[in-house]
């Protein structure tokens, strides 16, 4: 079980303020609620926050702002289980990665099986309609009392650097060392042959600029707002994971508004979302292109040497799943959802 949130007395009665007021049925003309998320407010490098300011704007335009939105990029309001401990116990909104919600439904980490999805069109369509990430949701609800509100892309699919050698092939990664988000990527790494260390994003460049870490996996918008490029040489387009964040909700602050405010607030979600979906898509060659021209060399696997890495990373990551337990259910779910239920056999 999570601990309780450290908040300072100050941050601590301006929650319970903003708090009675939501709760108390919108008695007050506006509602401001506190939206935090990673990285910075900056709309060329960082598509969630485009997908923030957007919004923002959406929300207070949609509810005749009886809701507004106060953005706090740049992790101002705690590192990702902080900041889900404040979604839990107070009125506000999160943009949290799998850092952040792994703690509360480890069975997340099946959505991020490699090679789920061909394209953006099927992630989309496995988020939005299936059956498996329903039950996510509602695991969530039930276990954290936080509403599941929407999948937010971040940049596209994941990509691998690193600035030892070209990457094309999973024979490549033996012996290199590269950064971890979290223990699902280490189990990927390590089935490629090389070693995965966890180590924080706000550490990442460092890490990698003194050769703690040879390389590491983000999408090239991640590569760009942490100026990656800088310090890594090779860029490997393997597109193995759906790079996505999730925008989730206190569900109590949510149950207590009325059904039009609810409603109103639900479709501006949705509307941002679909927006940011739009606009990350667009973005993608740009920005791999970006990167080419600061110098990185880019790497595009050919079919077979992706088949390589599939035929590597998916039982790997089959087997990493089940080493934590995660009920048979959850990854059944997900490959069918995802149309690929020839795994199971």
């Amino acid at each position: 079980m999570l601990a309780q949130p450290m908040f300072t007395p100050k941050r601590l009665i301006s929650a319970c303020l903003i708090g009675s007021a939501l709760m108390a049925g919108n008695t007050l003309a506006a509602s401001t609620i506190n939206l935090s998320y990673n990285g910075a407010p900056d709309p060329e490098k960082n598509a969630v926050h485009v997908f923030a300011t957007n919004l923002k704007e959406l929300i207070e335009e949609k509810t005749d702002n009886q809701i507004e939105l106060a953005l706090y990029p740049n992790s101002m309001l705690g590192e990702e289980q902080e900041r889900m401990e404040q979604t839990m116990n107070t009125p506000m909104l999160n943009v949290a990665s799998f850092a952040g919600v792994s703690p509360l439904v480890d069975e997340i980490f099946v959505s991020a099986i490699p090679f789920l999805f061909d394209d953006f069109a099927a992630a989309r369509s496995f988020f939005d309609e299936g059956e498996y990430w329903q039950e996510v949701s509602n695991a969530l609800q039930e276990r954290a009392g936080i509403d599941m509100l929407a999948v937010v892309e971040e940049g596209g699919f994941l990509a691998f650097t690193n600035n030892e050698r070209p990457i094309s092939h999973p024979d490549d990664f033996e012996g290199l060392r590269f950064r971890a988000m979290d223990p699902s990527q280490v189990a990927l790494y390590e089935s490629f042959g090389a070693s995965g260390t966890p180590i924080p994003w706000t550490e990442t460049y460092m890490a990698l600029r003194t050769g703690v870490a040879d390389g590491q996996m983000n999408p090239p918008m991640y590569i760009i707002l942490g100026s990656l490029y800088e310090v890594q040489d090779y860029l490997t387009l393997a597109n193995i994971q759906y790079s996505n964040q999730f925008l989730v909700g206190n569900s109590e602050m949510i149950a207590g508004w009325d059904d039009e405010l609810r409603s109103d607030f639900m479709e501006a979600v949705a509307e941002a979302n679909h927006n940011a979906r739009e606009h990350n898509e667009d973005q993608v060659e740009a920005r791999i292109a970006y990167l080419e021209e600061q110098g990185m060399e880019v790497i595009r696997p050919s079919e077979e040497e992706l088949t390589a890495f599939r035929d590597i990373g998916q039982p790997a990551y089959l087997e990493w799943l089940g080493e934590r337990d995660i009920e048979q259910r959850w990854i059944d779910m997900a490959l069918e959802d995802a149309g690929m239920s020839d795994l199971l056999d």
